[in-house]
Formats: structure tokens, C-alpha cells, sequence
């Protein structure tokens, strides 16, 4: 009879290896209570059945986890926004900042000029140093205060970015004030180092650190699982709307300034226009975007993962039933 139970739990073990093997777990998403109206998208309906249990039209009848990706995604809709508000003042001081670099005095030292469209790489610079920066020393201490792995939250990076944006705005409007004054004052070309431009640059990049880089993590942990693709492309649509935006808001404040007569904050030659009021209007519209952001995170659910199972159960041959049950059965000594 030993020999007999040792056997018996033997075919039990194949048995149950034999299931957990056909188990596929897979990662669903948790249903929200928000949005409830898009939940009648999965009310089933006559006729919307086939005979073998499918939809009959799947644009009629839909299943829990679709509803709960579109709700995921009108979710997202709102954070996209504001980005693409925050990448407006980046497409704008790397387009102003080579006029101003024409009117000031590029030289480093005694013997080396700056190229005027290399300026916008000190940007770059600042990006590129600050986010081992950020990585390798700020997320560690932030950590220790708020308990969250990534020091600070998806949304937290990107304010933060957006705070930054807007005082980078405020920096180039006191620059760009100061310099056409000294270019005034001096036929035309102002003495001013173009390292001046270097602050709000700076400022730019570490912006663009907390902000972009938070963007694409947020879309790529955000989206739904199928949809990872669109994600990382999502972030490139931002800097396509900001660039659109860029332009408009040009074309529209060359408009409105011009009014009565008067001459336009965006002339062609930057000496007898009004740049740093334009920059302080984008710093104004990066503080309402601010807000906005603010009241659309206080509002966001992140997304919610479950793992569950989709089995795939092989049914246990009949002499392996009836074995087990003859097995069973028997009385142990």
C-alpha cells in the first residue's frame, strides 16, 4: 500500500505540473470606478453574441480590459497637454537666442569665437550633466524622505520641470532686456559676453531633464501594455504640437502688436522690438500651465495592475482518473 500512495502521489504531481504548466499569467488593469458611463460599451445586448460566444461586432460590444485602456488613455490626454504648453518656451528660446547672440560679443578668451548657433548646445550640456546628476545623487536623498523608489513621482518630475521652464523664461526676458539697452546704447552690437545667455540655457536643460525624461517615463508606464509602442512616440508628437503652438503664437503676437499703429514686439531686427515682453508672456502662460498641470495631476489615477491567470487546463486522461480514484478509494493500512 505504500508503494501503492507513493505512486498515487506521483500521478498527483504530474498531474498538477502538468497544469501550472498550461497557466499564462499576464498583467490586466484594475477597473476604476471613473468614467462609469464608458462601462455600457460592455452591456450585452440581443443579437450581440455569436453561436460560439464572440462578439458579433466588436465595435458594438466590447470587453472589461478595452474600456478600461480608453479610460487609461483619457486619462493621459490632460498630462499631454501641459507638456506640449512646456515645450513651447524651450522651441522659443532656442529660436530668439540666435538673433541675440548676432548682436553681442562672442568671443571666449582672447582667441576663440562661439559660433552663434552653437550657444544652444550649452542647453544640451546642462542636460546631459544634470541627469547623472539627478540619478546618482538627488533620487537617493529624495528617497529617504518620501519613501518612493524613484525619489519623487512621475507627475512630481514634470511640475518641477515646468516650474523651472517658467523661470527660465523670466531669466532670458531680464537678459534680453538688459542686452538691448547695452545694444542701444552702443550702435547696435552690445559689449555683452553671450555667456549671459548661459543662465537661462542652463536653466533650459535642467527643465528639459525633469520634464521630457519624466514625459517619456510617465507614457511608457502609463500606457497600456499593447499600446508601448505609441507611447514613445507620444512624446515626439509633444515637441511636433509645441513647434505648431511656437509658430502660431508668433504669427498671432506679430498681429496684435501691431495694432494701432504701433511697432511689433517681434521685428526683424530684435534691437527695436519688444523680445523680453514676449518671453515674459510665455513665463506667464508656463504659471496658468503650471496650474493647470497642478489641478489635472491632483486628479490623475495611476494605472493599476493586476496578474491574473488565462488557464489552459488539460483535462487528465481517463486511465489516470481512474487510477487515481481506484487509488483513493482503497483503504490504507
Amino acid at each position: 500500500m505504500k508503494l501503492r500512495n507513493m505512486r498515487n502521489m506521483q500521478v498527483m504531481s504530474n498531474i498538477m505540473l502538468t497544469l501550472s504548466n498550461n497557466y499564462m499569467y499576464s498583467h490586466s488593469l484594475m477597473h476604476v470606478t471613473h468614467l462609469r458611463f464608458l462601462n455600457r460599451a460592455a452591456i450585452i445586448r440581443n443579437g450581440d453574441i455569436n453561436a460560439d460566444g464572440s462578439a458579433r461586432n466588436s465595435w458594438e460590444l466590447c470587453n472589461i480590459q478595452q474600456i478600461e485602456e480608453v479610460k487609461c488613455l483619457i486619462r493621459i490626454v490632460p498630462i499631454y497637454v501641459s507638456g506640449v504648453l512646456c515645450f513651447v518656451a524651450l522651441a522659443q528660446q532656442f529660436t530668439y537666442i540666435i538673433l541675440q547672440t548676432f548682436t553681442m560679443d562672442c568671443h571666449f578668451g582672447m582667441h576663440f569665437e562661439i559660433p552663434a548657433g552653437s550657444v544652444v548646445s550649452i542647453s544640451l550640456i546642462a542636460l546631459t550633466i544634470f541627469i547623472p546628476i539627478y540619478d546618482r545623487i538627488l533620487v537617493p536623498i529624495a528617497r529617504r524622505f518620501t519613501g518612493v523608489e524613484s525619489g519623487i513621482t512621475l507627475l512630481q518630475r514634470q511640475g518641477i520641470g515646468l516650474v523651472i521652464s517658467s523661470i527660465s523664461m523670466v531669466v532670458a526676458g531680464l537678459v534680453e532686456h538688459k542686452r538691448r539697452n547695452s545694444a542701444l546704447s552702443n550702435g547696435g552690437i552690445s559689449p555683452m559676453s553671450v555667456m549671459w545667455l548661459a543662465p537661462q540655457l542652463v536653466l533650459m536643460g535642467i527643465a528639459e531633464a525633469f520634464n521630457a525624461v519624466g514625459q517619456i517615463e510617465f507614457y511608457n508606464k502609463q500606457f497600456p501594455e499593447n499600446m508601448q509602442t505609441l507611447a514613445g512616440s507620444l512624446f515626439f508628437c509633444t515637441i511636433a504640437g509645441a513647434n505648431y503652438l511656437s509658430t502660431a503664437m508668433v504669427n498671432i503676437m506679430r498681429r496684435v502688436t501691431t495694432r494701432d499703429g504701433q511697432s511689433s514686439w517681434l521685428t526683424d531686427d530684435i534691437n527695436l522690438g519688444k523680445l523680453d515682453y514676449f518671453f515674459y508672456f510665455i513665463a506667464l502662460m508656463g504659471v496658468l500651465n503650471l496650474i493647470y498641470f497642478l489641478i489635472c495631476s491632483h486628479y490623475y489615477q495611476y494605472k493599476v495592475m493586476s496578474l491574473h491567470t488565462e488557464e489552459s487546463i488539460k483535462i487528465p486522461t481517463k486511465e489516470e482518473a481512474t487510477e487515481i480514484a481506484i487509488d483513493t478509494d482503497a483503504p490504507s493500512k
